[in-house]
């Protein structure tokens, strides 16, 4: 067989087209879910897919597909990629290097002229940052029959727009229904996120499975009032009682687990004015752990937490669980094939969990998945000066290439 081998120039110029669409001043990107950079961002993969003779279809929940035959008409394909949405300003790679790199490795096998035995498709999902509409991962957990299509459609932004609407905004909302295809496998590549590999100074990591979540929405009721003539013991102030909660929730993750983590991400308060005692205030919680009774515990508490500080400041309160995933180890085979991968790239490497979701954690449930991990510098990520070194990201899409390879050939 020909020798495959990437183009890294090539692989170079497209990154940096690419992220020139939402660039921010500060080095990031702003492409937040279906927005108009979005669009920008769809239709320059599009172009692109089909530059490289991929067949391109769009499904209902806006993934987009690209397709290359195999010489076995009737074989399930490797299936490979990740997300092209960001974070409100958020990094240049996450997400996008397992797309552009999975369109690499296409425009590697054209190079060869090497037709693989199973066909080879490339996807980039819809909404898997969440930062637009929640919860995050939509347009796989649609494809994976995790949420419904119409339970998706229904999803509002801050400003009430619905994601149907503006899917059909943008020209996304696919013809192809959006459900689960029969595929052979699925390899994800993604920066890290986290300070393991650059700390240990690797540049591949074999992903053996995803930390399982919990995502609590919590809202305090309390009373507004002057912050001036209220006596400090007539306060039933809402902010008061969720700064206990948020120390609780640092105890609770120096107590419960070793990898336990919890972060309070988002917080709105009313009427959020300087002279005047915050009366409401909803926030939300998130746990993780590689241990599914961990974040059970963990959750436990701090519930019982919230209730105690309602009763402190004397508040009403709500807790709902918007959302929960289990911990999620991935195959074997898989995990063995990238590892196989970068042994014969000729790389270092290790075998890493992921405390971040990402949409291989529902692929997993119907195909068999692995993930390839390379360096985040300083382990940031969600940040605009989120920066991964060019070689690292060239090293992570070779052992893309190999895995694909050999999976490609069964």
């Amino acid at each position: 067989m020909p020798s495959v081998s990437l183009d890294s120039e090539r692989f170079r110029r497209r990154f940096d087209t690419f992220n020139k669409i939402g660039a921010t001043e500060r080095g990031g990107v702003n492409r937040p879910s279906l927005s108009d950079e979005n669009k920008a961002a769809r239709d320059t993969l599009v172009e692109w897919f089909r530059e490289a003779g991929l067949e391109v279809r769009i499904d209902a929940m806006g993934n987009i597909f690209g397709r290359r035959d195999g010489t076995e008409g009737d074989a399930t394909p490797v299936l490979f990629g990740s997300h092209i949405d960001s974070q409100y300003n958020g990094g240049r790679y996450d997400g996008v290097i397992g797309v552009l790199g999975g369109l690499e490795v296409i425009e590697a096998f054209n190079d060869a002229g090497v037709t693989t035995e199973r066909p080879l498709e490339v996807v980039a999902w819809s909404n898997e940052e969440g930062v637009r509409f929640q919860p995050d991962m939509l347009g796989s957990g649609v494809y994976c029959d995790i949420f419904d299509l119409n339970y998706a459609y229904e999803r509002e932004d801050k400003e009430g727009r619905r994601f149907g609407d503006e899917l059909e905004r943008i020209g996304y909302k696919g013809d192809v229904p959006c459900e689960t295809d029969d595929i052979h496998c699925y390899f994800e590549m993604h920066v890290e996120q986290g300070p393991f590999l650059e700390q240990q100074d690797i540049p591949v990591a074999a992903v053996e499975g995803v930390f399982g979540f919990s995502w609590l929405n919590v809202t305090f009721e309390g009373q507004a009032n002057h912050a001036g003539p209220t006596p400090m013991d007539m306060r039933h102030d809402a902010f008061v009682a969720t700064a206990d909660v948020t120390r609780a929730v640092r105890r609770i993750t120096a107590t419960e687990g070793t990898d336990l983590v919890g972060t309070v991400g988002s917080v709105d308060v009313w009427p959020n004015a300087i002279n005047v005692i915050p009366e409401t205030v909803e926030f939300t919680l998130d746990f993780r752990s590689y241990d599914d009774a961990v974040v059970d515990a963990a959750v436990e508490q701090i519930r019982e937490g919230v209730a105690h500080a309602a009763e402190r400041e004397g508040l009403e309160y709500e807790i709902e669980e918007i959302m929960r995933v289990d911990a999620d180890p991935f195959d074997q085979d898989c995990i063995d094939t990238v590892v196989e991968a970068a042994e014969t790239v000729g790389c270092e490497y290790t075998r890493l969990v992921s405390g971040a979701g990402h949409d291989a954690n529902y692929l997993n449930k119907i195909a068999p998945t692995s993930m390839i991990f390379v360096p985040s510098v300083d382990g940031i990520s969600h940040r605009e000066s989120e920066f991964t070194e060019w070689d690292d990201i060239v090293t992570g899409t070779e052992v893309l290439l190999n895995a694909v390879q050999e999976k490609a050939a069964e």
